[in-house]
């Protein structure tokens, strides 16, 4: 969705209201969707004294799975983003505005942009998960498994050996 923000940057005092709803099923982490419906993005745009400036608030709810223990996980999540819109810049490289030379806001962009880099890294269904056993697989969450978790690695042999010795 592109909002014409043109004659937001001519008028003092104007105010642009908007709310969409936009489609991110293409956007996969790890092979799967991460949005089971559309986005929901109400906001506005404003010139206050000169400076045009967008607030919008992304409302969705996330489909993924547990990264420790791979149980699906849906969580609903609502984001606010505010950004300062400008048409040009006078220095090079300048990460706090977002130019927009033609006055034409690319709304799924910047909310693509802003939710994905917002997204923790990781998702837990819990701070305390377990995870799985890493010699049958079984979720540690729901019980022991009664596998013999003590593995040893044969490459650090010899370094046991020395710490015995001392």
């Amino acid at each position: 969705m592109s909002l014409d923000l043109t004659r937001l940057f001519d008028c003092e005092g104007e105010v642009k209201e908007f709310s969409c709803q936009l489609d991110l099923s293409g956007v996969k982490r790890w092979g799967s969707g991460l949005f089971s419906g559309p986005v929901e993005v109400t906001g506005r745009a404003e010139n206050r004294s000169g400076i045009v400036s967008v607030r919008y608030a992304a409302d969705f709810v996330l489909d993924v799975v547990c990264d420790r223990c791979l149980t699906p996980l849906t969580r609903p999540q609502h984001m606010e983003f505010s950004h300062i819109l400008v048409l040009s810049l006078n220095r090079e490289e300048n990460d706090e505005f977002i130019v927009i030379p033609d006055g034409q806001l690319d709304l799924a962009e910047l909310a693509t942009a802003d939710i994905l880099l917002e997204l923790p890294t990781s998702m837990v269904c819990d701070p305390g998960c377990k995870g799985l056993c890493p010699v049958c697989g079984a979720n540690l969450n729901e019980g022991d498994c009664g596998c013999e978790q003590k593995q040893t690695d044969s490459r650090l042999d010899k370094l046991r050996e020395l710490l015995r010795e001392q």
